[in-house]
């Protein structure tokens, strides 16, 4: 099921981005404290009380023509279409201002629930400060302080429970995923030639698909749901309104799926954006494989060991991820990406007992003994995997301040060596042993 998505709207230089990093617990969105830093729409993922939603830090608005207002505006109607709850953020330091007014008779016209954050209330002593933004007409004025942390979980105690209720899985039996990638990289040619008819508009246009569409259909007893999203692009490049959309609707594609299928152009090769598009898929630990679709369209002479060394190379994080060599138009290598998406499924659902677990983590600290990180060396006691998809195991150690990345990499791989974790992500969490 889709997360709940928390919009973050506002005039420029109120704090919006330093609230959306507080909210997301890391330095995510820029902040600087000038007017109009934030142009584009920034995603994150947040959780509060075990719930987990998404939020979209938005670019301000302004009643003036000032540069990029305009695309500014634009961003944030869609958030506030696109949003369970919206959350206007103004600046208890400078007072109501105009420009709070103007996003007020913007937020009059939603029929979402809006939470009114007066930001920058370091002390109780201002308090008083946020009294005048009554007048917005927009309920309660909470004061909050991003910089601080002030306020902010009371606020979340407010907005957590207006999020959709976790529904009953639609699809429990089935496998649910979802094609990835760049415009006009032939995502729906994929899910027609797949399915085996034409469910999905194809053209040789790039942006075609604007909504995600679900396909479910069987294959060899297995049941499956094809989720076909719009193209994914660079945030950077996101500016045409139906692009904004169709961007935070592939987002919700990819948390309802269980795998990604990152679709590669092979005729263009692999760009920096594909990079970008598959981050998506990574930030919610979601199974991948990586289809290099267009084969036929390549250079006769290039062999598809060397495509994928260069696939490799360029995405050494997805080193767990399966490489499938496909054309959409011809039906070749189209049959194998199925039997890839059915692993990654089946790996992301294995399960470890403990005392093999335990094994191999004890052996492995044996044979390579922990480095010396933060004054200190890290000891494994204990080791548990807690879930799957993706498999996700706890280690009870002595302090996590200990444990640096390249040891819990190296984890990782010994994981990997002792059992097939093809096309899944491995999460490793740190606890101290009480």
């Amino acid at each position: 099921m889709p997360l709940g998505l928390l919009a973050i709207v506002g005039a420029p230089n109120v704090g919006k981005s330093t609230l959306f990093n507080r909210l997301l617990g890391e330095r995510f969105s820029i902040v600087e404290d000038t007017p109009g830093v934030t142009r584009d729409r920034l995603y994150g993922m947040g959780e509060w009380l075990t719930k987990k939603f998404r939020i979209v830090d938005t670019g301000g608005i302004e009643i003036k023509n000032a540069p990029f207002q305009e695309e500014i505006r634009a961003q944030a109607q869609i958030a506030m279409d696109e949003a369970d709850v919206i959350l206007f953020v103004v600046d208890g330091k400078i007072g109501l201002t105009p420009d709070d007014r103007a996003v007020a008779r913007l937020l009059y016209q939603s029929k979402k629930p809006v939470f009114l954050a007066v930001n920058k209330i370091d002390n109780k002593d201002r308090i008083p400060d946020i009294y005048e933004f009554y007048a917005l007409g927009l309920g309660e004025p909470y004061p909050v302080s991003g910089s601080h942390g002030i306020g902010v979980g009371d606020l979340l105690d407010k907005i957590v429970p207006l999020f959709p209720e976790e529904a009953e899985d639609e699809y429990a039996d089935a496998i649910p995923f979802c094609f990835i990638g760049r415009p006009n990289v032939g995502k729906s040619s994929l899910t027609n030639s797949i399915v085996g008819e034409t469910r999905v508009i194809v053209k040789d246009i790039a942006g075609t698909t604007r909504d995600s569409i679900d396909t479910p259909f069987e294959k060899d007893g297995q049941k499956y749901v094809a989720i076909d999203t719009a193209g994914l692009i660079r945030k950077g490049r996101i500016y045409e309104s139906l692009d904004k959309y169709s961007a935070l609707r592939a987002l919700r594609a990819i948390d309802r799926a269980e795998v990604a299928v990152l679709v590669i152009d092979a005729e263009h090769g692999i760009v920096d954006q594909d990079r970008h598009v598959i981050g998506y898929a990574l930030e919610a630990h979601k199974g991948i494989v990586i289809v290099v679709n267009k084969w036929d369209a390549v250079a006769k002479g290039t062999q598809q060991q060397d495509f994928e060394k260069e696939i490799r190379d360029r995405f050494k994080f997805l080193d767990f991820a399966k490489v499938v060599f496909t054309s959409a138009k011809t039906g070749k290598g189209v049959a194998n990406i199925l039997p890839a998406i059915l692993q990654a499924h089946e790996c992301g659902s294995r399960r470890i007992p403990t005392s093999i677990l335990n094994q191999i983590i004890q052996d492995a600290q044996m044979m390579n003994p922990t480095p010396e990180f933060n004054h200190g060396r890290l000891k494994v006691n204990y080791a548990s995997q807690v879930s799957t998809n993706p498999p996700t195991f706890v280690m009870f150690c002595n302090d996590p301040e200990f444990a640096h990345f390249s040891y819990t990499r190296y984890l990782e791989n010994r994981l990997r060596d002792s059992f097939d974790f093809t096309g899944t992500p491995i999460r490793i969490v740190y606890r101290r042993k009480k």
